[in-house]
């Protein structure tokens, strides 16, 4: 159990309380700057990284439900996953970074479009699926920023 709760609240993240999504999203971010700074070219380990956060992302919030309840604010796994959704094959630039940290927690937060129905999945996919929609919309609007060069 103890493994389930170290990456659903990524390392710990989700106990910080009040505004762990938000920290959890804005770590993703450090991270992903500081490991792909300079990458424009769509790689394979991000995607691979992305799919496997949000495969465990799933388990972890299952098991985790049973001791803590339904999308508990300490699991945070969700946010990583949806906010790496978010900056797949988008340029490491900050201004799309912030940008894309911005859109991410818009659509999380305010679950428009269909987001909000996800959450009503039972366990793992409901935590997981209405971030992993939320980091598609984000995706989707960075995608058009850059083709239509805003930045």
């Amino acid at each position: 159990m103890i493994f389930h709760k170290i990456i659903s609240t990524s390392l710990g993240i989700g106990y910080i309380g009040k505004g762990a999504g938000t920290y959890a999203a804005i770590f993703t971010c450090l991270l992903w700057y500081i490991f792909q700074t300079g990458q424009y070219e769509a790689k394979l380990a991000p995607v691979l990284i992305t799919l496997l956060l949000t495969i465990q992302g799933i388990r972890s919030a299952n098991e985790v439900e049973a001791i803590w309840g339904k999308d508990h604010n300490r699991v945070v796994i969700d946010e990583v996953a949806g906010m790496c959704i978010t900056l797949l094959f988008v340029p490491v630039k900050i201004e799309y970074i912030v940008a894309g940290l911005i859109l991410f927690r818009f659509f999380d937060i305010v679950k428009p479009l269909g987001i909000r129905k996800l959450e009503k999945w039972p366990g793992g996919w409901g935590v997981m699926a209405d971030d992993v929609l939320a980091g598609i919309y984000s995706n989707i609007i960075l995608q058009l920023i850059i083709f239509f060069s805003i930045f």
